[in-house]
């Protein structure tokens, strides 16, 4: 396994190069070692194939306990599971029903959620109960729910039904936050925990922060429980996101500092209070940009995180440098469209930024009648979206002219 002593992220880009030359070994993940450094896992029977420049600082080590892909973790179980529902269904198995048995699925505690898509054919019904025993037993759970399409109802309600369980409130840790929701009411997005991990890092302390669109508190308790925040006003108009939200907030003990502002946040009451305000909301959190510059404080004003989805064209292939190139691998790599955490500021992405600091300085002048300034001080790509849609997050920072 050779451990490159180099950033994350170009190791990354190395290890997409070996997995087009097949040369990685897919049970394992790309993992630190001790001194910083960075270990891919390369098939022991393709050493001889691997060419990298001299240049490259490398060694081949040998990992004893190598942390498994999370694609292999789910290998067994998922085998397991098509294994036992193929002994129930003996001889009516068939390849489509190999097809309608989940390859993954979403794990809050003992409840296993499955996609909207398994355990659609007529067979399945003919198990009654015993299939979805079953399905809990070969997964390691106690109760078992199966997502169905986003509901267009403004709140992005979930139609989830429990199929085995009373109960469908869980509980998910994430960076040491213990969050707690009712799957079958609200949703909870794996997605966007690069961003959670950012605002957690975020030097906070002292501040009060409005986050705008709390959800059952993906920021909010981020921003209390790592970030030091000294007080949060969380707005949301979901009653089951609010519940979970309020329950979220006592299971980290940090009920005292937080105010839930129940109803739209476009009528929030609160002028001239925060340090920080997050915009949290996609594809656009526009609509909530005046309520932002109006509970900005007015004196001092303070940053606005500000989430949009945008279109980014394809970008050209990026080229590995001169100096990881060999004369077996001269050809670029392939744009997966998955470039997020530590990308490149596109253009797009500038444009829009500066567009935005714009916009939001207009409306700060027009509220206060006097000048204001704005700066860009980030933008983080969180995820992307098929075709050529990226998920954004501008840092803004907001003040007031000097006199």
């Amino acid at each position: 396994i050779p451990a490159l002593a180099t950033e994350r992220r170009l190791a990354q880009r190395l290890r997409e190069r070996l997995e087009e030359e097949q040369l990685l070994d897919g049970r394992y993940q790309l993992q630190q070692v001790p001194g910083g450094r960075v270990a891919l896992p390369v098939l022991e029977e393709k050493l001889s194939q691997l060419c990298l420049p001299l240049e490259m600082p490398c060694e081949l080590v040998r990992i004893q306990d190598p942390v498994p892909s999370r694609a292999f973790r789910r290998r067994a179980p998922a085998q397991k599971l098509r294994d036992e529902l193929r002994r129930l269904l003996g001889g009516r198995w068939s390849e489509e029903l190999e097809r309608d048995v989940p390859h993954a699925w979403q794990r809050h505690g003992d409840l296993v959620l499955l996609s909207e898509d398994s355990f659609r054919a007529a067979p399945w019904e003919s198990l009654g109960s015993v299939l979805w025993e079953t399905v809990a037993s070969a997964l390691g759970a106690q109760r078992v729910a199966r997502r169905g399409r986003v509901l267009p109802d403004g709140m992005r309600t979930p139609r989830v039904t429990l199929v085995l369980g009373q109960d469908g409130w869980v509980e998910h840790v994430d960076n040491g936050i213990r969050y707690t929701f009712d799957v079958t009411k609200c949703m909870f997005s794996p997605g966007n925990i690069t961003e959670k991990l950012r605002v957690a890092s975020l030097p906070c302390s002292g501040e009060v922060l409005v986050d705008l669109y709390a959800g059952i508190g993906y920021f909010t308790l981020p921003f209390l429980v790592h970030a030091g925040a000294a007080f949060v006003h969380a707005c949301e108009w979901n009653v089951h996101a609010v519940e979970a939200l309020r329950r979220g907030l006592a299971l980290n003990g940090v009920q005292d500092r937080c105010r839930i502002h129940h109803g739209d946040s476009r009528q929030l009451e609160l002028w001239d209070a925060a340090d920080r305000v997050n915009l949290g909301l996609i594809p656009s959190s526009e609509e909530g940009w005046p309520v932002a510059c109006r509970v900005l404080k007015k004196d001092t004003g303070g940053v606005l995180h500000i989430h949009h989805n945008v279109e980014t064209p394809p970008a050209p292939p990026p080229v590995l440098p001169a100096e990881w190139r060999s004369p077996e691998a001269q050809h670029p790599m392939e744009d997966t469209g998955e470039e997020t955490v530590g990308a490149r500021i596109r253009p797009e992405w500038q444009r829009w930024a500066e567009a935005t600091a714009t916009r939001i300085q207009g409306l700060l002048v027009e509220l206060h009648r006097r000048p204001w300034h704005t700066r860009v001080l980030h933008i983080e790509a969180v995820k992307s979206y098929a075709p050529h849609v990226h998920h954004l997050v501008l840092d803004l920072e907001c003040r007031p002219a000097l006199p």
